[in-house]
């Protein structure tokens, strides 16, 4: 048990204790003997003291919401851990489910991240086995398995294109290599951005499906947030910016910009939306006002005292 590396799980909660409570209650069923706790505040208004109350989790309170990116950084800083696993606040997870993904991992010290298979909470409904590239055209990714029936099909250990989000195994000598996740984001594509980031350094990402987490999906946002809108047209594009290059990035924002912009402001308009037509144009604006896209979080990680 001695040389099993420490796995540090690090959380974010903004205004959602009650189901970070619930993520902390299945964490603590969970088998694998080496393990800490770290939950980020993200300036939540409501009181956080009943996440304090769990002895076995170091809660960091954030003065400022700093986003996905920011919070999970945050959480980075303060980890021990030989392996960071990212699990959104809206998951709960099997007492048996970290052991595959450690013995992936430390399989083969090319991996860099790898996802397990994400279900629907309380269905059997896959939302994530894998991913595909996101299109250098159009921005878009598509996930493997995607709203199927879990029968097993996907219980395969492979190399995959994307990891996902809310459930990410990242290794410490990742990090140390490439730098924190990308701040700039803020909400949504970040991961996506790290794992190309991952790719161009010569780390692999694997999707495991002999081992799997329950997300409660769009708890933290909704599924129709004017926030979510401004957001995802925002990164869509500083991804491309980031991602795709020469001739195919040209063509990449011409689609955006003649064909996603034209077809998503009818949408808005039929529907009476207005609000997010505001922050579809306002995510435009941000891209057409900010010309330097390309910085990066940089953080020198102490070694792993696992």
């Amino acid at each position: 048990m001695s040389d099993l590396p420490l796995v540090s799980i690090i959380s974010i909660n903004y205004n959602q204790a009650r189901v970070t409570c619930e993520l902390i209650e299945s964490l603590k069923k969970v088998h694998y003997p080496k393990i800490e706790i770290i939950i980020v505040d993200n300036a939540s208004s409501e009181d956080p003291s009943s996440i304090a109350a769990y002895p076995e989790v170091q809660l960091l309170r954030s003065n400022s919401n700093l986003g996905f990116s920011g919070g999970n950084n945050l959480g980075i800083r303060a980890a021990k851990g030989s392996y960071l696993l990212f699990l959104n606040n809206d998951t709960e997870v099997e007492p048996d489910f970290l052991e595959p993904l450690v013995t992936l991992m430390e399989s083969n010290k090319a991996i860099g991240m790898v996802t397990p298979k994400i279900v629907y909470f309380g269905t059997n409904i896959i939302q994530y086995a894998g991913s595909h590239s996101i299109n250098p055209f159009t921005g878009r990714g598509k996930k493997i398995g995607s709203m199927e029936v879990d029968n097993g099909q996907y219980n395969d250990v492979r190399e995959t294109s994307l990891g996902h989000g809310a459930a990410l195994m990242v290794s410490r000598k990742l990090i140390q290599s490439i730098g924190l996740m990308p701040e700039l984001f803020f909400l949504y594509y970040e991961e996506h951005d790290w794992c190309e980031k991952a790719k161009r350094a010569g780390f692999k990402i694997y999707y495991s499906g002999v081992t799997k987490i329950y997300h409660k999906e769009s708890m933290s946002v909704g599924k129709n947030s004017i926030l979510k809108t401004y957001y995802m047209n925002r990164n869509r594009v500083v991804f491309m910016r980031r991602n795709v290059f020469g001739v195919k990035r040209l063509i990449s924002l011409l689609f955006y910009f003649f064909i996603s912009v034209p077809k998503n402001t009818i949408k808005f308009i039929s529907k009476g939306e207005f609000d997010h037509l505001k922050a579809l144009y306002k995510a435009l604006a941000w891209n057409l006002t900010h010309f330097n896209v390309n910085q990066t979080e940089h953080f020198e990680l102490t070694e792993s005292i696992a």
